[in-house]
């Protein structure tokens, strides 16, 4: 393996450009947590996995509530940080920003966390101005069968999710089910 395959590897992002593109070759400063970061790290939350990018100021405000961003812009409702899912924006126009509690994706779901630090307001409009986050999900058909987990601590009380993947003809599905107790 060459410099460039070894240190980017085969990674595809899609948040530079609105089109799937190596990483090596994207025109912006992106960091990419992968699942198998997520993984090893042992994070909870999406909020709290977006500790792992360089320059990102997060901050926990409360049992639930969470400060995402980055260039010294913090605050629980950021109105300039774009976080999309999948593609879709989840910013919330009532508070101007993101409910980083509402935003309850399994982390065994997530495929991977792109982020641009940096202004993005040319291609994505006016909510990244400082930044955008994309976290992508896995596809239906690589999260097939059973996912039982459960974890205990002292602030997260417990939590557990029961998660399972079939297929119904040419179509893949997942339904999951979450339960959350926080001090």
């Amino acid at each position: 393996m060459d410099a460039e395959e070894l240190l980017f590897g085969e990674i595809e992002v899609t948040s530079v450009s609105k089109k799937p593109e190596k990483l090596s070759r994207a025109p912006a400063a992106v960091h990419v947590i992968t699942s198998e970061d997520i993984r090893r790290t042992g994070h909870k939350s999406i909020a709290e996995a977006l500790r792992l990018v360089p320059g990102m100021a997060v901050g926990r405000i409360d049992s639930s509530g969470w400060a995402v961003s980055t260039r010294g812009f913090n605050g629980r409702y950021n109105g300039k940080m774009l976080v999309l899912i999948d593609g879709r924006s989840v910013y919330t126009p009532l508070f101007g920003g993101v409910w980083w509690d509402q935003q309850d994706v399994p982390l065994e779901d997530v495929d991977r966390i792109e982020v641009i630090r940096g202004p993005g307001g040319t291609l994505w409009g006016a909510n990244a101005l400082n930044g955008v986050i994309n976290i992508v999900t896995k596809k239906a058909r690589d999260t097939q069968g059973g996912l039982l987990s459960a974890s205990d601590g002292i602030v997260e009380r417990g939590s557990g999710q029961l998660r399972y993947g079939g297929r119904a003809g040419n179509t893949h599905y997942r339904v999951y089910g979450r339960w959350n107790t926080r001090d």
